[in-house]
């Protein structure tokens, strides 16, 4: 008996449809913009009006003042990855590499150097850093390609340079092998130099 009594009262209560709902947020919606449009009638809110003093520009004057011209950037100095000590040492282009190689190889073996190469040795540079972190990360890429590097430190223009260097080598030919090793292994901008021991 309890139960048909709750399920009549259940049944005696009202649900308001949902398109009641709607039709109440519509017209709420609309008085809403009424009053706001009244309101903007009166001039009580803040939005942009239009300047009824306002005049065109002549002809002679630019409709839109020029832009300010920028100021021009500091010139930042630049820095050459590549660092060599100009007194001592030069640059090997990888021309001069190949002709060395093939001028050695047309020459007969001997176990001894010239003179003229006692008084010079080749290197190869794989890079010339301001920060010796940099200097490392490059001789460990090395390291991991199988060969050994070495961070030597230079003073050039008054500040620190930490170069990644490998060598010496004894021939051209090791020199280009120890270049197309590296390139292979992910270090392919080296520089070989050649170094004057006077």
């Amino acid at each position: 008996m309890a139960r048909r009594k709750s399920q009549a009262r259940r049944g005696n209560q009202r649900r308001i449809p949902v398109w009641i709902w709607l039709l109440g947020g519509v017209l709420l919606g609309l008085g809403l913009s009424a009053v706001v449009l009244i309101a903007d009638r009166d001039g009580r809110l803040p939005v942009p009006r239009p300047n009824p003093s306002a005049t065109a520009p002549r002809e002679s004057e630019p409709a839109i003042a020029p832009a300010p011209t920028p100021e021009p950037e500091k010139a930042k100095p630049r820095y050459d990855f590549y660092t060599l000590l100009r007194e001592r040492e030069t640059h090997v282009t990888d021309k001069e590499l190949a002709e060395k190689v093939k001028a050695e190889s047309a020459q007969p073996s001997t176990v001894t150097a010239p003179p003229q190469q006692a008084r010079e040795r080749y290197l190869l540079q794989a890079g010339a850093f301001r920060d010796m972190r940099d200097a490392d990360a490059v001789k460990a890429r090395i390291a991991l390609a199988g060969m050994q590097a070495r961070v030597e430190a230079a003073d050039v223009n008054g500040s620190a340079v930490y170069r990644v260097r490998l060598g010496p080598y004894a021939t051209a030919r090791d020199l280009e092998d120890a270049k197309r090793q590296l390139a292979e292994n992910g270090v392919p901008d080296t520089v070989a130099v050649r170094e004057s021991l006077n």
